[in-house]
């Protein structure tokens, strides 16, 4: 099993992107994390204590029945103001440490939210930053819940991949497409448990329409119901061809 961490710039930029393939590794039995950068507020119709409830109700959607329920941390940096800096940097570096993530998704690098275009670099620098031996990092601290999780040994996670959560209006370019047939209701349930964002305001409802339709088409290219794409920049190794579909 894989120690793997779900970058979102904002609480439900994960569930929009990969909230199906997230409920799915966590049922195989990996030990996921999903990491907010900022709390996404504020919004025309949320305030951060909603929000924390809404993230909440989100992560007990995506996570195991019969399972430990998925991590879930709140970095804490400015929302629409992240800026791609050295103590950003190393402040995910040491949530990699701390997960000692074997795999990292972030958001594409293409994308119109400057958010997301930050928080991408900062996780690309920070995947080098976290090997690097004689860095002093601190622990991180949840600031949902005020957990903290204790830094671990220099790791350099051996996978990078993006996932698709764009404000741009283009068609996604994956490198692989991951089977989702069973868990898109639990992905579309996930993202109205954001209610302030995709319940409350009328002309948002139809992203949660878009997102079906997206799952629906990424699986029509791999022969399946639906599917969630992911680009990689780095070829993906393979031992046999089994796992094709």
């Amino acid at each position: 099993m894989a120690n793997i961490l779900v970058i979102g710039p904002h609480p439900d930029d994960q569930e929009l992107g990969m909230g199906a393939t997230i409920a799915r590794l966590a049922d195989q039995g990996h030990d996921v994390m999903l990491v907010d950068v900022t709390n996404g507020e504020p919004t025309p119709h949320g305030t951060p204590e909603q929000r924390a409830i809404e993230t909440a109700r989100a992560t007990e959607i995506l996570s195991p029945k019969d399972g430990p329920p998925l991590k879930r941390l709140l970095m804490g940096l400015p929302n629409r103001t992240v800026e791609h800096t050295i103590e950003a940097r190393h402040a995910m570096a040491a949530v990699i440490r701390a997960h000692q993530a074997d795999i990292v998704f972030t958001p594409f690098f293409e994308d119109a939210h400057p958010d997301h275009r930050a928080v991408t670099r900062i996780v690309e620098d920070a995947r080098f930053d976290a090997k690097l031996s004689k860095l002093d990092l601190p622990d991180p601290v949840d600031q949902w819940t005020g957990r903290a999780f204790p830094i671990g040994p220099p790791k350099y996670p051996k996978w990078l991949f993006y996932y698709y959560a764009t404000h741009l209006r283009w068609v996604a370019n994956p490198s692989f497409v991951l089977d989702c047939t069973d868990y898109v209701d639990r992905k579309i349930d996930s993202i109205v448990a954001y209610e302030t964002q995709f319940v409350i305001p009328e002309k948002n409802r139809r992203v949660v329409e878009w997102v079906r339709a997206a799952m629906t088409y990424s699986g029509s290219r791999i022969g399946t119901e639906a599917g969630e794409g992911f680009y990689t920049k780095e070829p993906v190794g393979l031992i046999g061809l089994g796992d094709l579909v």
